[in-house]
């Protein structure tokens, strides 16, 4: 067999440099198979793939050093969230989260269809999440179609994907917010039966990440629960084997019933895990030594925890981070819930309610 060329010695210290045991490992043994042409092939086509931009060493050493003081480079402190902004659209299940740089719109659509005859009475809600690569143009349109106001300074749209197809971040959130939402019972899926084994609704949930600026988990799971509480389904009756479906006009819909309200907590691990840090940036995230991911509610229940890689934890600090994310749980809960009755005050104009009441001008 020929020696390896320049190109793929150059290819694999690069792999290898970017901490990928595994791809080096599989380029070696596709080295074996498909011979060093091929291979060199295969890896330029990997190191022209778009990634995020690393920081320089500089950078990481700046800010490493930077932790070591507990300071942070936004003046946060090593538990603080970056400041956050929920609002709401005009339709019911439209929420839009602003955490620091990282932004989220969220999208709740509902469905009537046929349950099958071999499936559970309950139906299962689906969430779905998708990396908005959409134009700047259309953003925008998008943006004004579902929201009041247009925020100036519509961030720019990151990163591509092939049409179809999820990215592992994608695919990582997705399964973050599957546990996190649905495993968890946080929906009462009974409530969607519309009649048992026949009709039931269907929720689909739509997340655009339209800037990102690390922590993409925690601000995608509160514009999920979010938009969850915001929705509403039109109000039903069954008489017989028919389902009658009330327009607004009718009667006022009706919210979904939420069990409990689990939120995620991710920190980041700095010095062996001794440092933890909260609501990490994405130059945090890269610099990182590893993250926990605690699922809980407000009532300090704890859903899920998930260490994603990185250094060894020990079960002291796992622990630390429940203590934390309990705690956080709490503020972030109560913080959608004023911003659910901001919107609740905004939405309330009057209408049939209002003239009904006694204390009317009449």
């Amino acid at each position: 067999m020929a020696p390896p060329s320049p190109d793929v010695v150059r290819a694999l210290r690069i792999l290898i440099a970017r901490k990928s045991p595994a791809l080096a490992a599989f380029a070696t043994i596709a080295a074996r198979n498909l011979g060093f042409k091929a291979l060199s092939s295969f890896l330029d086509y990997l190191t022209a793939m778009p990634r995020e931009a690393e920081p320089s060493n500089n950078e990481r050493a700046f800010i490493l050093e930077a932790l070591q003081q507990n300071i942070r480079l936004d003046g946060r402190a090593l538990d603080a969230f970056r400041n956050i902004n929920l609002t709401f659209g005009e339709d019911y299940g439209v929420a839009d989260v602003q955490l620091g740089k990282t932004r989220h719109s969220h999208t709740l659509t509902k469905d009537d269809q046929k349950q099958r005859p071999n499936r559970e009475q309950s139906p299962r809600p689906h969430l779905r999440l998708h990396n908005s690569t959409l134009p700047r143009s259309k953003v925008r349109r998008h943006l004004h179609r579902h929201h009041r106001a247009l925020p100036n300074g519509i961030p720019r749209v990151r990163g591509r994907k092939v049409r179809g197809s999820q990215t592992d971040t994608e695919t990582l959130l997705s399964r973050l917010l599957e546990v996190a939402l649905r495993r968890s019972s946080a929906l009462s899926t009974e409530s969607l039966c519309l009649l048992a084994g026949q009709k039931v609704w269907s929720l689909s949930a739509t997340c655009h990440v339209l800037s990102h600026d690390g922590n993409l988990l925690d601000a995608a799971c509160i514009a999920v629960l979010a938009a969850l509480q915001h929705y509403r389904i039109p109000d039903t009756t069954v008489k017989g084997e028919e389902v009658i479906v009330h327009g607004v006009e009718e009667r006022n819909p009706v919210p979904l019933a939420m069990l409990h309200h689990p939120l995620c907590a991710t920190m980041a691990l700095f010095e062996g895990g001794e440092k933890v840090v909260v609501d990490a940036t994405l130059r945090e995230q890269q610099c990182c030594e590893g993250e926990v991911v605690v699922t809980a509610n407000k009532h300090g229940e704890v859903v899920q925890v998930k260490k994603l890689g990185g250094v060894p934890a020990d079960a002291l600090v796992l622990l630390n981070c429940m203590d934390i994310a309990v705690a956080k749980v709490k503020e972030l809960d109560l913080l959608i819930t004023k911003s659910l009755e901001q919107d609740a005050r905004e939405r309330d104009v009057g209408g049939l309610m209002a003239e009904l009441r006694a204390e009317n001008e009449r």
